[in-house]
């Protein structure tokens, strides 16, 4: 597989809390010339990013990050707010200590809502993998059919640890047919994400992947 063609599917992504404007905007134009899927930005900066790259990349953010445990209506919030400032994508972050109280029908509620509020815009939910156990990983893909999210993702990046082949192959395997997984997490090379892709990773979420690019001659001509 060529590299452009994993990159197509690659959120090119800086969450960190000291980002600053100079490395979103680095970010954005490596993200343009590499052709990755979209960025995945802060909220702060979504208005800032949506006018700098005038509709030649979708802007990803995130919401209820990264722990997740924000009441629905702040998140709903946050999700209506970035649409309106130019977001194309969202990323949310599930209430984990619901699922561990098993209040299933509350955080599917709280994913109909946020997809609500997307308003026809990508919805992928992160469900936080090195958190749960196999029980509860595949009552998320249930939920998240039922709830009508295009995406489960598998990670913050925050957490202890971030997307497993065992967990992309897992959730592929229980998640509804019109609900498409993202990867996210620990991705540092091309034969990883190329594995991701294999068990059934729609999209993956790295930054790792274009600094490669930019590393090497394949970058220079790209």
């Amino acid at each position: 597989m060529e590299k452009k063609d994993v990159l197509k599917i690659v959120d090119h992504t800086l969450l960190g809390q000291a980002a600053t404007w100079d490395e979103i905007r680095q970010i954005l134009d490596d993200a343009m010339k590499f052709e990755t899927a979209s960025a995945c930005i802060p909220a702060a900066y979504v208005k800032q990013a949506a006018e700098y790259v005038a509709g030649r990349l979708p802007i990803c953010t995130v919401i209820g990050f990264p722990n997740g445990y924000n009441t629905t209506a702040v998140k709903v919030y946050e999700t209506k707010d970035a649409i309106a400032n130019g977001a194309e994508e969202i990323d949310m972050v599930i209430n984990i200590g619901y699922l561990k109280d098993k209040r299933y029908e509350e955080i599917e509620s709280e994913i109909r809502q946020i997809h609500e509020a997307c308003g026809g815009k990508i919805l992928k939910v992160i469900i936080e993998t090195c958190l749960l156990t196999e029980e509860e990983k595949i009552k998320m893909c249930e939920i998240v059919t039922n709830a009508g999210a295009e995406y489960i993702k598998t990670s913050t990046g925050f957490a202890a640890a971030g997307a497993t082949f065992a967990d992309v192959e897992l959730m592929r395997k229980h998640i509804g047919k019109d609900v498409k997984v993202k990867a996210a997490g620990g991705i540092s090379s091309f034969d990883d994400a190329e594995e991701f892709m294999r068990l059934g990773a729609d999209r993956l979420g790295t930054s790792r992947l274009v600094k490669i690019m930019k590393n090497t001659d394949s970058g220079a001509g790209y």
